[in-house]
């Protein structure tokens, strides 16, 4: 059987992916090669190039990056060892031994001073270290792979697994009496399971090529995600009593690393070119809240 590379393969989204892969029928044609720092550490080329050519894979998803987006401010070298030197590396031996690539990036390569939705043709402009190594590890893959790489944008990443804003939201809603959220960055959330499902049917189209914007489909802030959230976990029982959320404005929220005011990412031409059934957002925010109470796990 091929081999599927799984960069990230311990992260929301890598976990994520191998749980419907091994439930697909992809799993027919190719056995998962889970990979994370520990054998592909993705600071060190050479590590890299080693796994590559030790165990020959044919495809490659790339879930794996540095996505601490304040302290890449602090840790550029490290950010721009991961978001792009890997990925040049990665794609260099794709290159020479036929190997697809399918890259995961995101909204911050713009810098969110349009006022609607990104499309895959409009000129980046990312603010800060995180958005700018991710844009140039996008560069390598178009410059190295530019008939066979594929790049999926997406932003506000959430699911059951590992951290991140949804379950932030829980813990400090079971612990606080108050919450302020901010509520003048606009975006869209995403949940690992419907950009898993795209990115299965991009690896059953063989030979596509190109950038695909993928989200949830919402235009609302973090202020507005923040308090869906709390209404389906007291729904779900997960949440036992309401906190009062209070919208607060960027300024007051003091981070090192600026944040796109507006990073809607238009996903129409992806449906059209991968007919799906889009859930809407709540829907998926709910999918994710039933399996975070099955779990019992925040």
């Amino acid at each position: 059987m091929e081999k599927l590379l799984v960069t990230g393969a311990n992260g929301q989204l890598g976990r994520t992916f191998l749980q419907y892969f091994a439930e697909s029928n992809l799993s027919r044609r190719y056995v998962a090669l889970p990979c994370d720092r520990h054998n592909m550490d993705l600071r060190n080329e050479k590590t890299v190039r080693s796994f590559l050519s030790t165990h020959q894979p044919s495809m490659i998803i790339n879930c794996g990056g540095y996505t601490a987006v304040d302290k890449a401010e602090v840790e550029p070298e490290i950010a721009q060892k991961v978001n792009s030197d890997a990925v040049a590396c990665i794609s260099m031996w794709a290159s020479k031994n036929k190997c697809r690539v399918i890259h995961i990036s995101t909204d911050f390569i713009f810098d969110g001073r349009k006022s609607r939705p990104y499309l895959t043709t409009d000129p980046a402009h990312p603010s800060g270290v995180y958005g700018k190594t991710k844009l140039a590890g996008e560069k390598q893959i178009k410059r190295i792979l530019p008939r066979s790489g594929v790049i999926i944008r997406t932003s506000w990443l959430y699911s059951e697994y590992r951290n991140n804003f949804v379950k932030t939201m829980i813990k400090l809603m079971e612990k606080e009496s108050s919450v302020g959220v901010v509520s003048d960055q606009i975006g869209s959330p995403t949940s690992t399971h419907s950009l898993v499902a795209l990115i299965l049917k991009v690896i059953e189209k063989e030979g596509f090529y190109g950038v695909l914007h993928w989200c949830d489909g919402a235009r609302i802030s973090w202020y507005d995600f923040a308090l869906e959230i709390q209404r389906q976990a007291v729904k779900h029982g997960i949440l036992k009593r309401k906190a009062l959320v209070k919208p607060i404005v960027s300024s007051e929220y003091k981070t090192l690393a600026v944040r796109p005011p507006y990073s809607v990412l238009s996903r129409g031409d992806t449906i059209r070119q991968f007919p799906m059934t889009a859930l809407d957002w709540k829907m998926e925010l709910n999918e994710v809240l039933g399996r975070i109470y099955k779990r019992a796990e925040i």
